[in-house]
């Protein structure tokens, strides 16, 4: 089984394995999927804008035909050259195409796959995974040292250093999504261009302006038992384009959070050590909202919210029409639980 882990992906994606060429990508952190896939294909083609070079793919399409993923690896190029495919996934299966193209000699192409969180039962991720031409590469939200790093690489580049209180503030409003975190670097390193360091100021003026159609408020709503403001914030986000996948994944994490907070606390720690320690540290706005949610509800109630987010994020994949309908309904859900305390 090849599931690369920690240091095991930089090294593969600094120099993929040509004899790996089918590379899958999932996880919940779609932006961290597309920037990887975006790597992968610009040092698999000379030009990635040549219809020649680099064919799309659909997944779902993709189900109704999988051999046509075996013809368009095996195509030779008219002209020559390398060749890559991209396949975005949907949420029918296309299992039967890579088992068949892993048993096939490619040659000069590189097949890369997106997808969003997988569990280890899907037949896609099971079919990458045994796969001896195949990886599976998975693609979580960043931890501290990853933001740390993420951070230093953006503002290195242009000259600039950020304070320490600056940089602890920073480090709260990013996370979840690389692509967005990385968007906010460079808007900030925009907007403080030539000042040498980067105060909090600069971060409060920038940074917190975006995060107020982030997650945090539709997430801390439903956790605090605030239908309207999750109704509100989630419109909101809609509007802005945020793919709800992206809310669930994040519902998830706070989930996760509250869950071994409220086993914390029932143990005898103060959800006040809880709410000004840890990773991710809270900003100070959130405490509040943190807090009711930790009187709201118990360990054993948020194990049953952390499943029904299981089954929210596995509904919208095979559902994607509906994804947007689902996400709300699961969010208002837990919003009207956190109302009935106990």
């Amino acid at each position: 089984m090849v599931a690369l882990r920690g240091k095991d992906i930089d090294a593969f994606l600094a120099r993929p394995d040509a004899g790996r060429p089918i590379i899958l990508l999932y996880g919940p952190d779609a932006g961290l999927v597309r920037e990887r896939a975006d790597a992968l294909i610009s040092s698999a083609v000379d030009d990635p804008n040549d219809p020649f070079s680099l064919v799309r793919l659909d997944g779902d399409e993709l189900a109704a035909e999988p051999s046509r993923l075996v013809d368009e690896a095996m195509t030779i190029p008219m002209f020559g050259g390398r060749r890559a495919i991209r396949v975005r996934a949907g949420s029918r299966s296309f299992a039967s195409g890579v088992d068949t193209l892993a048993d096939s000699p490619i040659k000069d192409c590189r097949i890369v796959i997106e997808a969003g969180e997988l569990r280890p039962e899907s037949p896609l991720r099971k079919a990458c995974e045994r796969a001896k031409t195949a990886v599976a590469i998975a693609c979580y939200p960043d931890t501290e040292r990853d933001l740390a790093r993420l951070i230093d690489e953006e503002l290195r580049t242009s000259s600039l250093r950020i304070a320490a209180d600056a940089r602890a503030v920073l480090m709260s409003l990013l996370g979840g999504d690389r692509q967005a975190s990385r968007n906010e670097l460079r808007k900030l390193a925009l907007y403080s261009y030539g000042k040498g360091e980067i105060a909090l100021d600069d971060v409060m003026t920038v940074v917190s302006d975006a995060s107020e159609l982030k997650l945090d408020p539709i997430v801390d709503g439903a956790f605090a038992g605030k239908p309207d403001l999750v109704e509100g914030e989630f419109a909101k986000a809609m509007v802005a384009g945020t793919y709800p996948g992206i809310i669930i994944s994040a519902a998830q994490r706070q989930a996760a959070w509250l869950h071994k907070s409220a086993l914390a606390v029932a143990e005898g720690t103060p959800v006040s050590t809880l709410l000004e320690s840890g990773y991710p540290r809270l900003h100070f706005s959130r405490k509040g909202a943190v807090e009711i949610a930790l009187r709201n509800f118990s360990a054993a109630r948020l194990a049953t919210i952390i499943d029904q987010l299981g089954t929210a994020a596995l509904d919208m994949r095979k559902q994607a029409s509906l994804a947007s309908a689902i996400a709300l309904r699961t969010l208002l859900s837990i919003a009207a639980n956190a109302k009935r305390r106990g």
